[in-house]
């Protein structure tokens, strides 16, 4: 069966860095899960419905990963998927110091869980799905930084981009 390692995210939308790092991912393990967060807490401007279609769409090409939605805790999640790695990408010291917190929370929670941090490439460094929606949400062209799907959708929801 090999190792599955799951990558979790709201997704709100998904960016060419989330394609990034799933792409990295799916190099290293044999099959990844790109574990859709439901977090309605954040109001997302996606549904869970649609980010998760969205990032069916973007990952398409990656045979060995597969988009699922879940709530709940994640290490509970990992575990329902049968595994003991949890994905995480980081891009600058401020998301490093966030994600070690979580990390050692989930591992204290579930000691076999094992969260693996790939950092971000350097051409996605900056880039986050927060400051994607605000680009887009003021008419600035997004499609450098998410996939074409994805740039149809922002444009859907917050109008077409300046030319």
């Amino acid at each position: 069966m090999g190792t599955l390692a799951v990558y979790p995210g709201t997704f709100d939308p998904i960016t060419c860095g989330h394609l990034d790092v799933a792409t990295r991912a799916a190099a290293i393990f044999d099959r990844v899960v790109l574990a859709v967060a439901a977090s309605e807490r954040k109001d997302p401007a996606f549904s869970l419905e649609e980010r998760v279609a969205l990032a069916r769409e973007v990952l398409k090409p990656l045979e060995n990963v597969t988009v699922v939605e879940f709530s709940g805790l994640l290490v509970d999640f990992v575990r329902s998927q049968g595994s003991h790695v949890v994905i995480r990408g980081l891009r600058a010291i401020g998301d490093f110091e966030y994600e070690v917190q979580l990390a050692n929370l989930n591992r204290r929670m579930a000691p076999d869980v094992e969260t693996i941090f790939i950092a971000a490439s350097q051409e996605y460094a900056f880039l986050s799905s927060s400051m994607v929606r605000e680009i887009s949400s003021h008419g600035g062209n997004v499609s450098d930084f998410v996939h074409p799907a994805v740039a149809t959708a922002l444009a859907d929801v917050y109008g077409e981009p300046r030319r």
